[in-house]
């Protein structure tokens, strides 16, 4: 079946050609625009889905509250159109933190719609280089589908740590690469070529969790489970390392 696999995968990426000479000659921003307003309609109906894991993976979050600090801090890398944000508990302060600035109309509306929290600022800026937030500065950081799309996961992670004060959390929640002898897998990597320029850079074949376990953190909740999802982006791993 591999060989069939990489030859498929091969045919798939000269079809994209033509998308990797717009992304070389700089062409592909015009579909940032539309990936922002693309992400405004999916991650209401992926947060449909994952309702009761979200629900039950930031239920702790309050957890890792220092005493005598304020209020919870909690730094979003990744944060989209701000979809996770209704999980947050009332009376945080979040920091929001996204590569696209497309999406910052769509994430003012939900900061509108969120009343129970309380918004610092966002920052247009990659989960590879937060230099803009200090060392130790955030109890929280939370990444959902987004490591995902990072360029550097290890260098990510390492970010992530150096932010969060210590005994904070990285939350996460992300989809995997299939099990090496499902259909899955085999789909996966046929069809990666094209999901990169339809996900904005999105990786179906990323064993994320290898890179968390690296990481360095002192302590990692991580489950496997199989999400209510179209069958590519079906295995998800969710939970959370404290540093």
């Amino acid at each position: 079946m591999k060989p069939l696999m990489n030859v498929l995968t091969f045919c798939m990426a000269v079809l994209t050609l033509p998308l990797q000479l717009i992304e070389a000659l700089g062409l592909y921003r015009w579909y940032k625009g539309f990936f922002a307003l693309l992400m405004s309609r999916i991650s209401a109906s992926y947060n449909k889905a994952m309702n009761d894991r979200k629900r039950n993976l930031f239920s702790n979050m309050t957890d890792f509250k220092r005493p005598g600090d304020g209020p919870l801090t909690v730094l979003e890398i990744g944060c989209g159109t701000g979809t996770n944000f209704k999980y947050y508990p009332s009376g945080c302060k979040v920091i929001c933190a996204d590569p696209n600035h497309h999406f910052q109309k769509y994430l003012e509306r939900s900061m509108a719609e969120n009343g129970h929290l309380s918004f610092e600022r966002f920052v247009v800026s990659s989960g590879e280089d937060m230099g803009s937030i200090e060392d130790e500065s955030v109890d929280v950081v939370v990444a959902t589908l987004v490591l995902c799309t990072v360029t550097n996961i290890p260098r990510t992670l390492q970010e992530a740590h150096r932010m969060l004060k210590p005994g904070g959390a990285f939350y996460f929640l992300e989809h995997v690469v299939a099990e090496p002898s499902s259909w899955t897998y085999f789909c996966q990597h046929v069809l990666q070529p094209m999901w990169y320029y339809f996900g904005d850079g999105c990786e179906l074949t990323r064993a994320t969790w290898t890179h968390l376990e690296a990481a360095g953190f002192s302590e990692l909740k991580l489950t496997h489970i199989e999400a209510p999802l179209t069958f590519l982006i079906r295995p998800h791993i969710i939970g959370y390392a404290v540093k």
